[in-house]
């Protein structure tokens, strides 16, 4: 469980939603609370008392360099305790954020240096629950989302609390 004052930068992908409410049918506390559907750009990110302006200015450049993104969400993705789907078409967003923060490393480095940008539907549970999950999503795919900003959100007290929004406009 992350700590409070850490921070994400993530890609929120409203229209995903049905796929996380099809992981909360077989069982709500597969799903991560507090977040709706995402792939995440970078995380952890810098703490929360680490974001100054100048931090804020780099990510707002960084989004409007990016168009607003159609995503076809397509490959369910399915490992021991972790589900997900894939979402490729955001892995340049993931990766110039990387690039512009070299000493974060994604996921502190548990999945490689590029892991590879999705939507993650489900974490920990049964291998069984995790097929159920799967049987549940599965026939939603593939989904048409737009993304459309690059968010900060930092987890505090009462939760995962948004810090910028900042839209693509490249």
């Amino acid at each position: 469980m992350p700590e409070i004052g850490t921070t994400a930068l993530v890609i929120v992908l409203p229209a995903a939603e049905p796929v996380l409410a099809a992981a909360r049918r077989v069982d709500p506390a597969l799903v991560r609370p507090g977040l709706p559907a995402h792939v995440t750009a970078l995380y952890p990110f810098l703490p929360d008392g680490e974001v100054t302006e100048a931090v804020l200015d780099v990510v707002r450049s960084l989004a409007e360099a990016v168009p607003v993104t159609e995503v076809r969400l397509a490959e369910f993705v399915l490992a021991p305790g972790f589900a997900a789907v894939a979402a490729p078409s955001l892995q340049p967003v993931a990766d110039a954020v990387c690039a512009r923060w070299p000493e974060v490393l994604p996921y502190g480095g548990r999945f490689g240096p590029r892991p590879p940008a999705h939507v993650t539907v489900a974490i920990g549970g049964s291998d069984e629950a995790l097929s159920r999950v799967a049987d549940e999503v599965r026939p939603l795919l593939p989904l048409d989302v737009r993304a459309e900003s690059l968010q900060l959100v930092a987890l505090t007290e009462t939760g995962w609390e948004l810090r910028l929004d900042a839209p693509f406009s490249g």
